[in-house]
């Protein structure tokens, strides 16, 4: 059973840790357990509870009316806004909330109901993006267990796999060519796979080589391909250490060509990059690269 710090319930509920304390003083629905140190910690059913409380108060509930329900009417209500409401945050309290069951149908039909209204890239880039970022904290922190995030990784992973197969293939009339691996030890795969979703939709050819692939074999497959550009994900390796190094060999790695590269260990990390080579942000900085590139050759 996992256990959540205050910190952990105010990411993932939005409350602040300061008004939940005063919740809990003032209406007593939930009653932290302590440690040997006195400090508070929660259960998974005390996260759902929180989460329930959320999406109900950002609905137009009182918070006074809502501790005074019974749970059962409370997830009941709950079900009911998700399925009328396709408002963004109301979608990714519902996916914590299958994530910590382990729902897969309640996944599907969240999933199904999105993509069918906003379509597949707009579920993927407001939803289920944002949704896994708060994820990824807590798996890093310990407070969700590894079958939690795999379960939840796995299910999004079969949709994305889906969605790039449904792309035609551009055959020989492609805008151009991009090359996508994660490093060797980089196990973390859905932001790559969604990368390629993002290109193969746009009119450009995929080689695809997946995870943790040696530098050395890439180099290979480069040099006998000659794509046009290069992209590759660093979520989890290499470690901080050894980052800026593997950086500063892609150039040499890659000659002549723009390499592109995204995931935690280069955001936001101060990673000083040589000219060739490009860090990604966000998903959004690659839409706009791949689509500023493909109107620059039709221009040409």
């Amino acid at each position: 059973m996992s256990v959540y710090s205050i910190k952990d319930l105010e990411q993932l509920s939005g409350i602040k840790a300061h008004t939940l304390r005063v919740w809990e003083q003032r209406y007593n629905f939930i009653k932290p357990q302590r440690t040997d140190t006195n400090i508070r910690y929660y259960s998974e059913e005390d996260l759902k509870l929180i989460l329930n409380i959320s999406l109900l108060k950002d609905n137009g509930h009182k918070i006074s009316k809502i501790c005074k329900m019974r749970f059962e009417d409370m997830h009941n209500e709950v079900l009911r806004i998700t399925e009328r409401k396709l408002g963004y945050p109301e979608q990714i309290h519902a996916l914590t909330l299958a994530l910590l069951d382990l729902d897969e149908d309640r996944f599907e039909k969240i999933m199904s109901t999105n993509i069918l209204q906003f379509g597949f890239e707009r579920t993927m880039l407001h939803i289920i993006n944002p949704f896994m970022v708060k994820i990824g904290v807590l798996w890093q922190t310990g407070s969700i267990s590894p079958a939690q995030e795999h379960f939840i990784t796995n299910l999004i992973r079969q949709k994305v796999i889906v969605a790039i197969d449904g792309q035609v293939s551009p055959g020989n009339d492609y805008n151009y060519k991009y090359m996508l691996f994660l490093p060797e030890g980089e196990l973390h795969e859905l932001t790559l796979l969604f990368s390629s979703y993002i290109i193969k939709s746009r009119k450009n050819k995929l080689i695809y080589l997946g995870q943790s692939l040696p530098i050395e074999d890439a180099k290979g497959i480069f040099k006998t391909n000659q794509p046009d550009f290069v992209l590759t994900v660093s979520t989890s390796y290499p470690n901080y250490k050894e980052v800026q190094s593997y950086v500063n060999k892609l150039p040499e790695m890659f000659p002549a060509k723009k390499v592109l590269i995204s995931g935690a260990q280069v955001v936001a990390q101060g990673i000083q990059t040589p000219p060739n080579v490009m860090i990604l942000n966000k998903i959004q900085d690659l839409i706009d690269f791949v689509e500023e590139q493909n109107y620059l050759k039709e221009l040409n």
